[in-house]
């Protein structure tokens, strides 16, 4: 795929949307990821031995099991006392007596996702190539490697099948009967065989033991090679291929997965179920059918931010040189990788996107490569319905449906509830009892950021069927923060009692609390969540009204001493305080809380708590900020944060340095994907809002975009936005409205529809449902706060009366 620019030199020339470079990946952070939300392969392009590291979505330590804490329950009137009466650090070692650091001896606090294995392609003598490439097409999801050897031109073709189920791999040469290879496998795990059968490589193996569970997920790997010419034979262990003109292999994975609480499954039948339907199909028609599969998603978006001469150079001296050229398209390449990565490892029917997507190399990864709840699973998907990839969103709603279910268990059990409940991490197996301890997993708010995508899929596309579907887990979701709140004794407002503001502290040591900025948010957003869809459903009433009452009695946010946005319900906040998470700005984004319409001084108080932030920190934590600068209308500190995060990660494994890696994957460091998708729904929100009662058009456009065109984007209301910009102002713009309602148009410039000056100057609320505003109390501010002066960019506000399934052109004046 390739999109036109309008930069000064480079004017009618096309990017194409690749990763390229000169030489093999030396290392995991270069090489190129493929997928197919099922299965992944990590290609490294060594010329004289290729290595493929391959996973599958359902090869996680362990076996089914929740991970329930019962002991918190008889302790928890005492934690909330204790709390209640200031006693913070007493409640929170009360608190890790009941949920210890320490895994206890009968618990565990989640399984790691492992890999499958290596597969290596070994070439005699071509360990000095010369005019080597190879290159990852994210317009077609193909990586190709070539070089030569002496005067012959070597070439392998390769992608992860999204209709066949199996990855598959082209050699061609540029000389009859010069392909000569051996085929192996390894596993970097005890428990595995290689092995051959017949005219296939089989890699077997279980995952691992863990904490209490024995690992019981069975898994293989099949190899089969179509060679044409030369000579086929194996080995015990190993396929060798000579003298062949070209060869074909085929690659399927299958477990005995079938859901979480499941492993009735046949791996050996899934494996060469795929392998045997897919080694009947021609190559170029296998290919065309994998392309087409794929473009249907990608090809929805396009951005043109235009290109420079940067183009001409590998990925990574583009990444190297980012901050100090000029390369526009770079930011367009990032911004699509992420929604290459979405599509390559979530699909309808797969697991969702973990910490590092589908892609692992380690039997025990950072952080377990689980689902960390508490921002990083949310992050995977926030590009997935403003850059118009909602079905990539499946993966996510199953699961927070199989939470719903053992969920219970903990309302029940820990808390003494009903309703659902998890805490800040999740895995194959669904669990949802604290993890890491009660410092960092004594939060029971996971569930609520989690229903929140189920919400916003309603918003962007207006589907009744689903949100019928998805409400009793809303209302089992908003029934559990319904029977916990409690009474806080000032100001009896009523609160989350105890919990945290996520992994940060507010004196050393001690993380526990009562009433956090975040869970207010979150428990308002459940509650009013449910409230709207009841009304759109024209159902549950009273349950509704009882929620009314009690979200009248949530706390406000506050502004404190220092001006910011508190954190906490006490004044409590440092401004030198450079926490990675900034939980109190949910409000601000994901949510539609903070606005500068209805509320600026919590707007920039908002604003003034991620200046005392800082911009540099982990690459999720910048693909975060990216988001909330482009909430507060500040594009060019969006875009500071864009070049933040595009500087070249170091080779460290830990820290919170951030960047990207060679292959433009995240880092914390290390390697987690969130950054990726965060750094993609932030371009998209820069460019496009939709959340604070309009279509806000261009809100948060940096000096260096003055000049683009994106196509394709979606706004809540089911409307999707094609647009150009010229000097940055709209010059031309097509809505078209899936949904119908009113359009309300926030813009800098004035539009005009059809050739006529017949748009309506916005007037009052707008009555399109899907762009309420939030019923926010009005913010409490501290007597001791020096409040700044609130500037919001001037912008005209229009309404379009539009029909379901029509098409509106506009152009700007």
């Amino acid at each position: 795929m390739f999109v036109f620019s309008t930069i000064s030199g480079f004017a009618q020339q096309k990017a194409p949307l690749t990763l390229w470079y000169d030489k093999p990946a030396a290392n995991w952070n270069e090489a190129l990821p493929l997928g197919n939300g099922r299965i992944g392969a990590m290609v490294f392009g060594g010329p004289g031995k290729e290595k493929l590291q391959l996973n599958e979505e359902t090869v996680w330590a362990g076996e089914p099991g929740n991970n329930l804490n019962p002991g918190l329950y008889p302790a928890l009137t005492e934690i909330r006392s204790l709390i209640f009466a200031g006693k913070h650090k007493e409640a929170q070692a009360l608190a890790l007596e009941k949920i210890p650091r320490a895994v206890p001896a009968d618990n565990n606090y989640g399984m790691p996702y492992q890999p499958v294995g290596n597969l290596f392609l070994s070439f005699p003598g071509h360990e000095n190539a010369t005019a080597y490439r190879r290159d990852l097409d994210i317009s077609q999801a193909v990586a190709t490697v070539s070089y030569k050897v002496e005067d012959v031109t070597y070439k392998r073709e390769m992608f992860s099948s999204f209709p066949d189920e199996v990855i598959i791999i082209r050699l061609t040469t540029s000389k009859p009967r010069s392909l000569t290879f051996t085929v192996g496998a390894d596993r970097p795990h005890k428990s595995y065989s290689v092995r051959t059968q017949g005219e296939q490589l089989l890699l077997s193996g279980v995952s691992g033991d863990v904490d209490n569970k024995k690992g019981k997920v069975r898994f293989q790997a099949r190899v089969q090679p179509k060679v044409k010419g030369g000579k086929f034979t194996t080995t015990a262990n190993s396929l060798q291929i000579t003298g062949a003109d070209e060869v074909l292999l085929y690659v399927s994975m299958g477990t005995n997965f079938r859901n979480y609480k499941d492993l009735s499954g046949d791996e050996e039948a899934k494996a060469s179920g795929f392998l045997a339907k897919a080694v009947k199909k021609d190559y170029g028609k296998a290919k065309a059918a994998h392309t087409k599969n794929y473009q249907n998603y990608f090809n929805r978006v396009s951005l043109d931010l235009g290109i420079t001469e940067a183009i001409t150079k590998p990925t990574n001296l583009r990444l190297a040189e980012f901050s100090k050229g000029n390369d526009p398209a770079l930011v367009s390449l990032y911004f699509q990788f992420g929604r290459y990565l979405l599509i390559s490892s979530s699909q309808p029917g797969t697991q969702p996107a973990n910490l590092q997507g589908i892609w692992n190399d380690k039997v025990y990864p950072p952080w377990d490569s689980k689902y960390t709840v508490n921002i990083n699973t949310e992050m995977n998907y926030w590009p997935a319905e403003v850059t118009n990839l909602p079905e990539m969103h499946e993966p996510l709603f199953q699961m927070v449906k199989e939470l719903a279910e053992t969920g219970k268990e903990s309302a029940s059990k820990m808390y003494g509830a009903r309703g659902w409940t998890m805490h800040h991490n999740t895995d194959l197996w669904r669990i949802t009892g604290p993890v890491d301890g009660a410092f960092y997993g004594l939060w029971p708010m996971g569930g609520a950021w989690l229903t929140q995508h189920l919400w916003q899929h309603y918003l962007y596309t207006g589907d009744k069927k689903f949100l019928r579907q998805v409400y009793p887990i809303l209302k089992e979701a908003a029934t559990f923060y319904a029977d916990v709140l409690q009474e806080e004794p000032t100001h009896k407002w009523l609160v989350v009692t105890p919990s945290m503001s996520p992994e940060n502290s507010h004196q050393s040591g001690v993380s526990i609390a009562a009433g956090t900025t975040m869970d207010n948010q979150l428990v308002f957003d459940v509650f009013s969540n449910v409230i709207d869809a009841a009304a759109a459903l024209d159902m549950d009433q009273a349950f509704s009204d009882t929620l009314q009452r009690m979200r009248n009695r949530l706390p406000p946010m506050q502004i404190g001493q220092h001006g910011q946005l508190q954190e906490w319900l006490q004044d409590w906040d440092k401004p030198t305080d450079k926490h990675r998470h900034v939980s109190h700005l949910y409000g601000l984004f994901p949510s539609n809380q903070v606005s500068p319409y209805t509320h600026p001084q919590l707007f920039e108080a908002a604003k003034t708590s991620l200046v005392y932030r800082g911009d540099k920190s982990t690459g999720w934590s910048m693909g975060w900020k990216v988001n909330l600068w482009a909430r507060l209308l500040d594009g060019n500190r969006a875009y500071k944060l864009i070049e933040d995060q595009l500087t070249p990660a170091g080779a460290e494994e830990s820290g919170q340095s951030g960047g990207t890696y060679p292959n433009l994957f995240d880092a914390h460091p290390p390697f987690q994907i969130d950054g990726n998708f965060g750094c993609t729904s932030g371009i998209a929100e820069m460019l496009l809002q939709s959340h604070d009662g309009t279509l806000h058009l261009l809100p948060a456009l940096p000096d260096k975009w003055q000049t683009g065109e994106v196509k394709g984007l979606v706004a809540r209301g089911g409307y999707v936005v094609d647009m150009r910009w010229e000097n940055g102002k709209v010059k031309a713009l097509t809505l078209h409205s899936k949904l119908g309602g009113n359009c309300r148009i926030r813009v800098a410039n004035r539009l005009e529809l059809n050739g006529k000056r017949n748009l309506k100057t916005a007037e009052g609320t707008n009555p399109n449902t899907f762009y309420q505003l939030a019923a926010i109390k009005t913010p409490l501010v501290s007597p001791n706060a020096n409040l700044k002066t609130v500037n919001i960019p001037t912008t005209n506000l229009l309404d379009l009366k539009t029909e379901k399934g029509k098409t509106y052109e506009l152009i700007g004046l």
